[in-house]
C-alpha cells in the first residue's frame, strides 16, 4: 500500500504523539518509573551512611510526586545529619515492619524547604491522614517539642 503525501504527514503526527503520550507516561525514562514505584507505597526503607560508611536503614513513610521520592522526619533524627554530610541514599519498598518487597534503587537525597515543602506536607496529609493526625496528637499527648517536620526530596538514579 501506498500512502500519499498528506497520509503519511497523519502517519507521522500519531507517531510523535504516541512518542509523546509514552515519554508523558515515563515509559521512556528508568529514573522516572523507579521513582513511581514507591507512588503506592505505603512504607519504604531508608538507607543512610554513617561517618564509617555503615548503613542505616529507618522504616518511613513515603510520597512520590514529579519522579522525586519524599519522606518526612523529624529536623533533629540521626537520618537528617547523616543526609546533610553524605546525600547518597539507598530506597526499598517495605512494610511497617520494615520487610522488603522489591530492589533497592540509589538516591541523591536533599533538606527541601519553603513553598515545595509546604506542597508536600499537603501530599502526606493527604496520603496518610488519620494516621499523621493520630501521631501529632500522641506527641501532643506525650509533651514532646512540636516541631515542623523536614521533608527530604530523593532524586532516584
Amino acid at each position: 500500500m501506498v500512502l500519499d503525501t498528506d497520509s503519511r504527514s497523519l502517519f507521522r503526527f500519531a507517531t510523535l504523539l504516541k512518542q509523546l503520550y509514552i515519554v508523558a507516561r515515563g515509559r521512556l525514562d528508568p529514573k522516572l518509573e523507579r521513582a513511581k514505584r514507591f507512588s503506592d507505597a505505603r512504607y519504604m526503607s531508608l538507607e543512610t551512611y554513617r561517618k564509617s560508611g555503615n548503613p542505616v536503614r529507618t522504616t518511613v513513610w513515603v510520597v512520590e510526586d514529579a519522579g522525586v521520592v519524599y519522606v518526612r522526619t523529624s529536623p533533629r533524627s540521626g537520618k537528617v545529619k547523616r543526609i546533610r554530610r553524605d546525600p547518597h541514599v539507598r530506597l526499598v519498598q517495605t512494610n511497617l515492619r520494615g520487610k522488603v518487597s522489591g530492589e533497592w534503587v540509589d538516591g541523591e537525597a536533599q533538606l527541601v524547604e519553603g513553598e515545595e515543602s509546604g506542597r508536600v506536607l499537603e501530599l502526606f496529609r493527604r496520603k496518610y491522614g488519620l494516621q499523621l493526625r493520630l501521631l501529632g496528637w500522641l506527641g501532643r499527648i506525650t509533651r514532646s517539642p512540636q516541631q515542623q517536620p523536614v521533608i527530604v526530596g530523593i532524586a532516584v538514579r
